[in-house]
């Protein structure tokens, strides 16, 4: 299946009903735009014991990624029209995930507590994650993934390209890390740009958006509750005690099946 959310968008491949092969050999092909699908990332649903799935996540450059939370939103979406169900839960590296119709053709998943201490962002050595010794000062978050953020007077006039691929591999995040930049519009009102590590710019990110969110509230500049303006579209994050919550839409463009003569071409 083609998948997007806010523009973020993702292939797809349903396992529950049979063997899938090793997706991560084929995952940069799939990738391509060209001769490819296309996609930010790629998501596998799985069978899973306990929760209503288990999902597995992709990057454009074929590397793992431990959450994706558009891509995590679209499948839930999904199984809930399969199912008839207003809730579903899925398991990713993150843990269990509860999601739920949120109405208006919008859902929610609760994408967990955010990772505040520099050892599960994770940074290479101790530090205050509110204010990392970086030029510009940003904020690192782990959501299953680490995220930098950078808080600046105009996102758009940020050269995201050159910006991005610099503090993707900051030494200070060994595992890389996806980069942020964000402005507040008004009261509990924030606009962001993405760069996540593995596939560069993306019209959006649930997952950056909620590490924004996090970071936006820790600083001082918004309250828990905020409306994210992403290249994409909008967003909603509500940061609660049981963890941070995600709103927004979904698109399922279309289904298809990879043809033979593909496969054996990688």
């Amino acid at each position: 299946m083609k998948m997007h959310g806010l523009g973020n968008d993702f292939v797809v491949v349903d396992g529950r009903h049979g063997a899938v092969p090793s997706i991560g050999p084929v995952a940069k092909a799939l990738g391509d735009r060209h001769r490819g699908v296309g996609f930010d990332q790629l998501a596998v649903i799985e069978n899973d014991a306990e929760a209503d799935a288990r999902l597995v996540f992709y990057n454009a450059d074929g590397s793992l990624s431990a959450t994706c939370g558009n891509a995590t939103r679209c499948v839930a979406r999904h199984l809930m029209e399969e199912s008839g169900q207003q809730t579903v839960t899925l398991r990713t590296e993150r843990g269990l995930l509860a999601c739920a119709d949120a109405g208006d053709g919008l859902t929610r998943v609760n994408m967990g507590v955010p990772m505040l201490d520099w050892s599960e962002v994770p940074l290479a050595e101790a530090m205050d994650t509110l204010e990392l010794p970086i030029e510009g000062r940003p904020t690192a978050t782990g959501m299953g993934n680490p995220h930098c953020t950078f808080f600046v007077d105009d996102v758009d006039s940020v050269d995201l390209v050159a910006f991005g691929k610099e503090h993707e591999h900051n030494p200070l995040f060994p595992e890389r890390t996806n980069v942020q930049v964000a402005h507040v519009i008004g009261p509990d009102h924030l606009r962001m740009r993405v760069w996540e590590r593995g596939t560069g710019i993306t019209l959006a990110s649930g997952s950056s958006s909620c590490a924004t969110a996090v970071a936006a509230a820790r600083r001082g500049l918004t309250g828990r509750s905020v409306r994210i303006e992403l290249d994409g579209g909008t967003i909603f994050i509500d940061w609660r005690e049981d963890g941070v919550h995600m709103t927004g839409p979904t698109a399922h463009v279309f289904d298809g099946i990879l043809t033979q003569t593909f496969l054996e071409s990688l």
